[in-house]
């Protein structure tokens, strides 16, 4: 499963890149304002750092502007894949654009149905947001699971990309469906890093050493 980071911060994007833990990247108009300055400038820098997908979104709601943005945005780099709304524009803008060659994220899809109709429109990703699912009552990782088995009986080509993950256990509920991609915010991917046996565990190896250092002051690696 890949991994992508739902951020505009070149500081967190640099930092798990750098562990070689990213396969891509998700941004959206929110996260972009969240970190000011100029949008242009992070972009390009973004599509310099990552050799994988990165997930830039349109702001247009009408057919013509998601285009003209669609194009616009896909020049920042080759890796740039353009993200439009689960709307009858949008769907049409993935239609004209995938068959020009330009990748398509479908985002904001909160159905089966509507998972299905991106992917018959040509999109490269849907994008489920599971977590805004569960914050109404529903199961969003269920909707996951439908999307998976319809996309199993057809040969879309379309990638489940999870998004709206909001803790580690949506990961691994995503990693157990098979879903290809999990996108999420640094916070989450900073805990899957962290367990509090390993840092127990870490501190008890360097307490060690520092008794045999005192036995032994020669004592190296």
């Amino acid at each position: 499963m890949k991994i992508f980071l739902d951020t505009a911060n070149l500081e967190s994007i640099k930092k798990y890149n750098d562990m070689g833990l990213l396969d891509g990247i998700t941004t959206n108009p929110s996260l972009m304002s969240k970190e000011g300055g100029n949008p242009k400038d992070a972009m390009e820098e973004i599509t310099k750092i990552i050799k994988g997908d990165v997930s830039l979104e349109v702001v247009s709601t009408e057919y013509s502007g998601m285009m003209e943005e669609g194009k616009r945005l896909r020049e920042y780099g080759d890796n740039v894949v353009v993200k439009v709304p689960m709307t009858p524009d949008g769907l049409k803008a993935c239609k004209s654009l995938s068959s020009e060659g330009i990748p398509v994220n479908v985002t904001l899809i909160f159905s089966a149905n509507q998972a299905l109709l991106a992917a018959k429109s040509g999109a490269k990703y849907v994008s489920p947001f599971i977590g805004r699912l569960d914050d109404i009552g529903q199961n969003g990782m269920y909707l996951i699971k439908e999307i998976k088995e319809i996309f199993s009986n057809y040969d879309f080509g379309t990638q489940i990309l999870v998004a709206s993950i909001r803790h580690p256990i949506h990961v691994i509920d995503a990693a157990k469906i098979g879903a290809d991609v999990v996108t999420l915010p640094p916070v989450v991917l900073e805990k899957m890093l962290k367990h509090p046996l390993t840092t127990i565990g870490l501190e008890n190896f360097l307490a060690d050493w520092e008794k045999l250092k005192q036995k032994n002051p020669d004592a190296t690696i």
